[in-house]
């Protein structure tokens, strides 16, 4: 790397640490010069990378200072407005056609659901996973059944208690994944036929795994930055009869919004009264820019109506395949059912995992990754603000990697996708998040890879040439 982008990294990361503040001065290009012993145009070159990254900001006559990250010059989108009524699904084609599409490593990963693998520890970790297969004890194929290793349990039983959570080991069943884990959460407290509420837009995923179980979904609104729409949840839980709620309540996917505390409170209160459980896909939680983590749904579950999924994939491990529920008073439900589907997951990756985090090292890497994601995500931020068309909108996240843009009207992200991908550029378009296939317009960017600002411009050339010429909407059959 060179001299001057690494300057600007280490700057970057003291800005996003809170070490810097908004509004501070940053130190003159003589001083730095000094410090660093870099020559002027070394720094300079840093400082205008920062303020391309909508980081730092250069007064007439005063120098650089850390410029307030609270938003954007883009407005943001309204909260989502989803046809009324109960959906029987039919979306997994229609996902896959779009994903496969995708998965050439060639491809700029715009689209991608992955963070980018260098940004976590995997040589540390391989360590650790050939140290747990050479002192694998046969006897783990049965005491390491579901729910899982017991050292891993309490490990993740930790990390609750440090988000103000009461949770046993004993609640806690190791999955094959976050997926796998919201599958079996389904089955716990659904039968085929059943009606689940899910936000608009929502992950794909989701609906897919509801489509295969034979579940009905009603689609809840959902703002960009504040998420669900509580007011709405009620009437919906008054005149449907509601068996689970499947949300993302920290850094959604795709819209990256948080449910905040006090609203937070209120939602479980509200399924409390109807006794409708909470499905809560909380991959994200560990990714937040700022210096507090968001809040605990299970730190608020008194009756035990939160089923709460999460993994290592998202924040440590990616392909490990790790992931765990803490199910409440549907524990045992979800262990049986562990048990006579996949039996167990994989036991050395599960050592390997436990080992990691009792020598300390997760929440330094925690850190690390974060203020990358932070990095990452403003300079995705400034590339659309200089490169896609008057009329589009975002959200700024607090956390995650992932940016929702409602792009201008007329706009087909779909058709938009297709073109991109014929350039090298994978994109999310919007309508792979709705059950009704709505959002046809929007379009959900990663920035959990380092961002090629190239690609972004050329994403802004296809926009401006749609709305110049807009073309036939393409439409995907569905058989």
């Amino acid at each position: 790397m060179s001299l001057y982008r690494t300057l600007a990294e280490d700057t970057a990361q003291l800005i996003l640490a809170g070490t810097l503040r908004p509004g501070e001065r940053l130190p003159s290009i003589r001083e730095t010069c000094r410090t660093h012993g870099v020559s002027p145009i070394t720094v300079s070159q840093a400082y205008a990378l920062l303020e391309s990254r909508g980081l730092v900001e250069a007064r007439p006559k005063s120098g650089h200072f850390v410029r307030a990250r609270s938003g954007s010059r883009l407005p943001e989108p309204d909260i989502s407005r989803p046809a009324g009524g109960s959906t029987e699904l039919q979306v997994s084609d229609f996902i896959f056609r779009i994903l496969d599409s995708a998965r050439d490593p060639d491809v700029v990963p715009l689209g991608s659901s992955f963070p980018d693998p260098a940004l976590f520890p995997l040589d540390a970790l391989g360590r650790h996973l050939a140290r747990a297969a050479r002192r694998f004890d046969p006897r783990a194929t049965l005491t390491d059944l579901s729910p899982g290793n017991e050292e891993l349990r309490r490990q993740i039983a930790l990390r609750y208690l440090a988000r103000g959570a009461r949770v046993s080991p004993q609640e806690i069943v190791v999955t094959a994944g976050a997926m796998e884990g919201l599958n079996l959460c389904l089955q716990a407290v659904t039968r085929p036929g059943d009606l689940i509420a899910v936000e608009a837009p929502t992950f794909y995923a989701g609906l897919q795994a509801s489509e295969r179980l034979g579940l009905k979904v009603v689609e809840i609104p959902s703002h960009p930055r504040a998420g669900l729409d509580l007011a709405a949840l009620g009437d919906i839980l008054e005149r449907h009869p509601v068996k689970a709620c499947l949300l993302m309540l920290n850094f959604a996917n795709p819209t990256g919004s948080l449910v905040a505390a006090e609203p937070r409170r209120q939602l479980l209160d509200l399924l409390r009264r109807h006794q409708v459980a909470l499905i809560e896909d909380d991959v994200y939680h560990e990714l937040h820019f700022g210096p507090e983590a968001p809040p605990c749904s299970k730190a608020l579950d008194d009756d035990g109506l939160v089923l709460h999924v999460s993994s290592f994939s998202k924040c440590l491990a990616p392909g490990y395949r790790v992931g765990w529920v803490a199910a409440g008073r549907h524990a045992e439900a979800v262990r049986r059912l562990k048990l006579s589907t996949s039996l167990a997951t994989s036991i050395p990756p599960q050592i390997a995992l436990a080992d990691y985090l009792r020598q300390g090292g997760y929440d330094r890497h925690l850190r690390q990754l974060r203020q990358r994601l932070a990095a990452q995500e403003a300079t995705l931020v400034a590339a659309v603000e200089a490169h896609f068309p008057p009329g589009t909108r975002l959200a700024r996240p607090g956390g995650g990697y992932f940016l929702w843009l409602e792009l201008p009207a007329g706009v087909d992200a779909v058709a938009l996708h297709e073109a991109a991908l014929a350039r090298g550029i994978s994109t999310a378009p919007g309508p792979i998040f709705s059950a009704k296939r709505e959002f046809a317009h929007f379009l959900r960017l990663n920035f959990g890879h380092p961002v090629a600002e190239a690609a972004v411009a050329e994403l802004g050339s296809l926009l401006r040439q749609q709305l110049a010429a807009p073309s036939v909407p393409i439409r995907f059959p569905t058989d």
